[in-house]
C-alpha cells in the first residue's frame, strides 16, 4: 500500500469519528499541535520510527506533542490506541497532517502563509490579510507569517499549493536565469 494512502485513510476515518462526537474543530487545534511538534522538533519523527523504542514511550510521546493528557480525551484515546493497536505510531504526524487537510477542506479553511524577509508594519500586514481575503471566494483564512532572511527583500504568499513569490530573492533568480539565457 501506498505509505501516503494509509495516513489518508486513518485521517479521514479520525475526522468522521470526531464529527460525530463533536470533537473535530477541537481535534484539529490537537492536530495543529500535533504536526508543529512534528515540525520543530526533527528528531520526534525519528524517535516514533525507530523500533528500539518503546510502544508506552512514543504513546506519551504523542500525547505530549498533541498537548494532550492521556486519558482526558476520548476522542484522542481511541486514535491513538488503535495506532497502537496496528503499529501504525510512526504515521501520526502524516495522520495529522492529512487531518488538518481534511479538516479544512470540510470547513472551506485555506492555509494562508505570508513569508517575509524581515517582520512586517502591522498596518501592511493588515492590508495584506485583507486583500488576500478578498481573493478567498468567502473561505476563512488559517494565516500564518514567516520570517526568511534569505528572500533579502519582499515576501512570499501561499494559498494551500498556489504560491506568490515576490521576493527579491526571486527576481535576481528570474534576472540570473534570463541572462544565462542569452
Amino acid at each position: 500500500m501506498n505509505q501516503g494512502l494509509i495516513p489518508s485513510r486513518y485521517a479521514k476515518a479520525l475526522y468522521e469519528y470526531a464529527a460525530e462526537k463533536g470533537d473535530d474543530s477541537r481535534l484539529f487545534e490537537g492536530m495543529k499541535q500535533l504536526a508543529d511538534s512534528f515540525a520543530s522538533e526533527p528528531a520526534l519523527d525519528k524517535t516514533m520510527s525507530n523500533p528500539f523504542v518503546p510502544k508506552a514511550d512514543k504513546i506519551k510521546l504523542i500525547y505530549t506533542a498533541a498537548g494532550v493528557s492521556q486519558g482526558n480525551d476520548p476522542v484522542v484515546d481511541s486514535f491513538v490506541a488503535l495506532l497502537a493497536e496496528n503499529n501504525r505510531l510512526d504515521m501520526a504526524r502524516d495522520i495529522a497532517l492529512s487531518y488538518l487537510r481534511i479538516y479544512r477542506q470540510r470547513h472551506n479553511i485555506r492555509l494562508v502563509t505570508v513569508t517575509s524577509a524581515a517582520p512586517m508594519d502591522p498596518a501592511d500586514e493588515e492590508r495584506l490579510r485583507r486583500l488576500i481575503a478578498g481573493h478567498l471566494d468567502g473561505a476563512t483564512m488559517d494565516y500564518h507569517h514567516e520570517i526568511d532572511p534569505d528572500l533579502i527583500g519582499g515576501f512570499t504568499v501561499s494559498v494551500d499549493n498556489e504560491r506568490l513569490d515576490a521576493s527579491v530573492a526571486n527576481e535576481l533568480k528570474q534576472l540570473r536565469h534570463n541572462l544565462l539565457r542569452k
